[in-house]
């Protein structure tokens, strides 16, 4: 009985992994253009141009927010920094 109670939390946890990259993915697309999984398969300079680029926007995102303007939106926010720190983490891992 253990054994299906483990396997039940296991499912649930990749289930929930698999529906947030996907918000994630539509998120970062509809934002800036940017296919996560085509990121995310980039090597060498391509990605450390598509990572800059990342980052430029996220800088803008937070100049926005500082600067409260109208069209500042936490949620692209939020979806930009998230895809950042992917590429960025998954970049210092692969060097």
């Amino acid at each position: 009985m253990d054994i299906i109670y483990k396997e039940i939390n296991e499912f649930t946890r990749q289930q929930e992994y698999r529906v947030s990259a996907a918000r994630q993915n539509a998120a970062l697309f509809l934002t800036c253009g940017i296919d996560l999984a085509d990121a995310m398969a980039q090597r060498g300079e391509e990605r450390k141009i598509t990572i800059i680029r990342l980052g430029r926007l996220l800088e803008r995102e937070r100049l926005r927010g500082i600067r409260r303007h109208w069209s500042y939106d936490l949620n692209r926010h939020i979806a930009l920094k998230q895809a950042y720190e992917t590429l960025a983490r998954n970049d210092a891992s692969s060097c």
